[in-house]
C-alpha cells in the first residue's frame, strides 16, 4: 500500500517495515499517513510538500510476526500519560527476522530492468520513481535492545546536519532518555559521526563483509538499500534511518565514550531462555538485566522528530 499525497514542491519519501520484526515505523507511517489525508486541501503541509509513503514494504513479514506484535503491556510514556510497550518473552519467542541479503532494505532493484529483485521492492521502488527527485527520504527501522534511540544520517549531508543533530540529541533528552552512542568502526558502512549519530549503511559494504566472512553467496545477494534507490534517482536527498528499541538496557557504566555494539553475551542468553524457560522466567531474567519496554508513543514521537529535523534541515526552517 502506497500513499500519494500533497501536491507542494517539497517531495518526501518515507518507508517502514524493510525488516519484518520492527513495527513502531509502520504504526507510525499509517497514523501519519491518515492524519496528512484528513487535513483540508489548504493545509500547509499538503500545499507545501508531496508525500510518498509505504507504511509498510513487507507485508508478508507483518504477517508473519502478528502473534507477537499484537501482545502489548501497559507502559508510561515521558509526559507520564498511559501507553504501551512490547512483551519481550513474546517477541523474543516469536520474532521472525529474514536473513541477511534477504531483507527488503537491501532488496531494491539494481537496475530497472533487474526482474530477480523481490516483487515487494520492485513495487516500492516503481512506486517512488514517481516522486523524484525527492529532497528527503527516511527509512524507519527498530532494533531488539539497546540504551537509547540511534540515529543513521547519509555521509554527504554530515557538514550540514550539525544543528540537526544537537537539536536531535537535546530532544532525546528533554522525554528522560540518551541516544546509542555506538562505534561500529566502518563495519558495513557504519562510522560514528559523533554522539548518538552514524553513517547510514551501504550494500556495498554489506557485501564486502560478508565477503570477508567467507560467505560469498550471502555477499551476492546484497541488492541496493531503499537510501541508495533514492540517491540513483537524482537530486542530492538527505537519506536518513531511525533505529528505536523495541527494550531499553540500563546505560553504560562509563560516560563520555562510545559503547560497544549490541551485547552479544545478551542476546545469547535471551535466545537460550527464549527456548528452555517460560515466559515468566524469560520475563524475571529480562528484569533483572534492568531491561524495560521503550513506549510506543515516544519511539514514534523520536521517530517524527527526526523527520521533523531532515525537513528543517533541507529547506533552512
Amino acid at each position: 500500500m502506497g500513499h500519494r499525497l500533497g501536491r507542494g514542491p517539497l517531495h518526501l519519501s518515507l518507508i517502514a517495515g524493510c525488516h519484518a520484526d520492527e513495527p513502531v515505523g509502520p504504526a507510525m507511517l499509517r497514523r501519519l499517513a491518515a492524519w496528512l489525508e484528513s487535513q483540508p486541501d489548504g493545509a500547509p503541509l499538503l500545499a507545501d510538500a508531496t508525500w510518498w509513503i509505504v507504511p509498510h514494504a513487507n507485508p508478508d513479514g507483518e504477517e508473519r510476526n502478528r502473534a507477537w506484535s499484537e501482545i502489548l503491556l501497559p507502559a508510561v510514556d515521558s509526559r507520564g500519560a498511559p501507553d504501551h510497550a512490547f512483551d519481550l518473552a513474546a517477541y523474543a519467542r516469536g520474532a521472525v527476522r529474514e536473513a541477511p541479503g534477504d531483507d527488503v532494505e537491501f532488496g531494491f532493484p539494481r537496475a530497472p530492468e533487474d526482474a530477480e529483485a523481490r516483487p515487494e521492492n520492485r513495487a516500492v521502488a516503481a512506486f517512488l520513481a514517481g516522486g523524484a527527485p525527492f529532497h528527503v527520504h527516511a527509512s524507519f527501522h527498530g532494533m531488539f535492545f539497546a540504551s537509547g534511540p540511534w540515529f543513521l544520517l547519509e555521509r554527504a549531508w554530515i557538514g550540514r546536519t550539525a544543528d540537526l543533530r544537537e537539536n536531535l540529541r537535546l530532544r532525546v533528552a528533554e522525554m528522560g532518555y540518551r541516544v546509542y552512542d555506538v562505534d561500529r568502526g566502518g563495519e558495513k558502512g557504519f562510522n560514528r559521526i559523533d554522539p548518538g549519530f552514524t553513517t547510514r549503511p551501504d550494500s556495498r559494504a554489506m557485501a564486502a563483509f560478508f565477503q570477508e566472512r567467507g560467505e560469498p553467496e550471502t555477499a551476492a545477494r546484497f541488492r541496493p538499500s531503499s537510501m541508495e534507490l533514492v540517491r540513483s534517482l537524482g537530486g542530492d536527498p538527505l537519506t536518513i534511518v531511525s533505529e528505536m528499541p523495541l527494550f531499553l538496557t540500563p546505560p553504560p557504566g562509563a560516560a563520555g565514550a562510545p559503547e560497544a555494539f549490541a551485547d552479544p553475551a545478551l542476546r545469547a542468553e535471551l535466545s537460550r531462555l527464549a527456548v528452555t524457560a517460560s515466559p515468566d522466567e524469560l520475563r524475571a531474567a529480562a528484569a533483572r538485566r534492568g531491561l524495560r519496554g521503550m513506549p510506543v508513543r515516544d519511539q514514534m514521537r523520536l521517530q517524527l522528530a527526526y523527520l521533523e529535523a531532515a525537513i528543517a534541515a533541507v529547506t533552512g526552517q
